[in-house]
């Protein structure tokens, strides 16, 4: 099995952080997982960038996404960091260009970009940002992943939008990878997002059953080939809740009860080292590279180094 394997971090969105109390102690308990990732193997951690808690606003620790990016970059030493996903609308482009270049220096390369076009409209509206359309938050998008290539790749870039406007930016340093950092566009809109992975992606991530996944990675191949584009060349990722245990009744039973019947639920990997086997497997046979897995019970360590005696050794 040569699939990837990397870790979405306990950041407080889900609420997974409740229970402790203090905030000084909540980033801690957040950054020894990553740290615990990273000396077990795994490929990869992710970060959410969200600022209301679900499956409703409370009143409890969320980490912001950016700024906990560059604290868990210098926290661990070999794992890459990534975003799913920024959210387009909270921050202006070349801005967050800047930003993400600068974090790829202090991770020594190790950034994975992700960016989306947004999509929680409570936050939006809570935080006093604009809340356009669908279709306007998209064309947002479009126009932002240029801009943000143009500061990556241009010694004084220049974009000019409808939306977004930037004339003879100067992003120094760059960021440590070339030829820029890798930019992944999340979401599984057909007609628009994955037309922008084909465009623009180094890597997509996508949701859902099998035969959703299945289905995207296709629509992707087609849009790769309307472009000229070689499909081999975009990293395919998956996000999936995943509840291990010694057997499959075990594993079911650490399944939240709340998301039963959620979309996050859709793709969930349960069962038993064997059982998880079987549904890699199947996910590397349509074409998946990287899972990032979500544990339910991280902050419980031991469940990822099961995991990884299982599948990383």
């Amino acid at each position: 099995m040569s699939l990837k394997f990397g870790l979405s971090l306990p950041q407080g969105w889900g609420m997974e952080l409740a229970s402790i109390k203090d905030h000084v102690e909540a980033y801690e308990a957040m950054t020894r997982v990553a740290q615990t990732a990273d000396e077990l193997g795994f490929d990869s951690a992710w970060l959410c960038d969200h600022f209301h808690t679900i499956p409703r606003p409370a009143q409890e620790v969320t980490f912001e996404c950016w700024t906990t990016t560059a604290a868990i970059a210098r926290d661990t030493r070999r794992i890459r960091i990534g975003q799913l996903v920024t959210g387009n609308g909270y921050r202006n482009p070349a801005l967050l260009a800047k930003m993400a270049s600068t974090v790829d220096v202090l991770s020594h390369g190790r950034l994975d970009f992700g960016i989306g076009a947004g999509w929680h409209e409570h936050e939006y509206r809570g935080y006093g940002y604009d809340y356009p359309d669908t279709a306007g938050r998209l064309r947002r998008l479009r126009e932002a992943v240029q801009v943000i290539l143009a500061m990556w790749t241009q010694e004084e870039a220049v974009f000019e939008g409808k939306y977004y406007q930037v004339r003879g930016a100067i992003n120094q340093p760059k960021g440590v990878q070339k030829p820029h950092i890798p930019l992944l566009i999340g979401g599984g809109g057909e007609k628009v997002t994955l037309k922008l992975v084909a465009q623009y992606g180094d890597a997509c991530n996508v949701n859902g059953d099998l035969e959703t996944i299945k289905h995207k990675f296709a629509v992707i191949k087609d849009h790769c080939a309307t472009i000229g584009r070689d499909y081999e060349s975009i990293r395919r990722t998956v996000v999936s809740i995943c509840c291990i245990g010694e057997t499959d009744e075990q594993a079911e039973a650490k399944f939240p009860a709340g998301l039963r019947g959620r979309p996050l639920a859709a793709g969930a990997l349960i069962g038993s080292p064997d059982t998880l086997r079987k549904r890699l497997a199947e996910l590397e046979e349509a074409g998946v590279q990287e899972v990032i897995l979500a544990f339910p019970d991280v902050l419980e360590r031991d469940t990822l180094r099961f995991f990884a005696r299982e599948f990383l050794a």
